[in-house]
């Protein structure tokens, strides 16, 4: 697990390893740099492939039907561009920097969107729609962007 976080003090690095993750991220950081540590989390994991994730080159991630463009940020399904809001991608890409973990609402807030403070929003949960419309087979029943009642959400392969 790679935490991308807007805090690098080192309690909440220490915290974050205590909580499972393999690599921690603090903004501002270079898309290079992300890729890069990216990469070396999928060869820890033993190969290119980390279950249905792949790293084609560095700036290619796929899961299922769906291909992102890191550089260009841009998404294709089955091969076709989808054209996601950008605090839809960010959120996309969020989440998958903690595939499997959950993620609680006010923590993707913080990180998508700048938020400073807890506040009271449904934005999040709008865009994880946007995502489920966009990238799911059956938006109904996602397979990829979960809902962890309660908690928050998760990216599952």
């Amino acid at each position: 697990m790679l935490i991308l976080s807007a805090t690098a003090e080192e309690t909440a690095k220490i915290r974050g390893f205590r909580l499972g993750a393999d690599d921690f991220v603090t903004k501002p950081f270079s898309v290079l740099e992300l890729l890069a540590r990216i990469e070396a989390l999928l060869r820890r994991a033993g190969s290119a492939k980390a279950g249905a994730l792949e790293a084609g080159d560095l700036n290619h991630l796929r899961f299922g039907s769906n291909e992102i463009d890191l550089t260009s940020r841009r998404v294709y399904r089955h091969g076709k561009l989808v054209d996601l809001s950008p605090k839809a991608y960010d959120l996309m890409i969020a989440l998958m920097n903690r595939r499997g973990g959950v993620v609680r609402r006010e923590d993707l807030l913080r990180e998508v969107w700048g938020h400073r403070r807890e506040i009271s929003t449904r934005t999040v949960d709008a865009h994880v729609v946007e995502l489920r419309r966009e990238l799911e087979d059956d938006a109904a029943n996602p397979h990829h962007f979960l809902t962890v009642r309660k908690a928050g959400y998760r990216f599952q392969l």
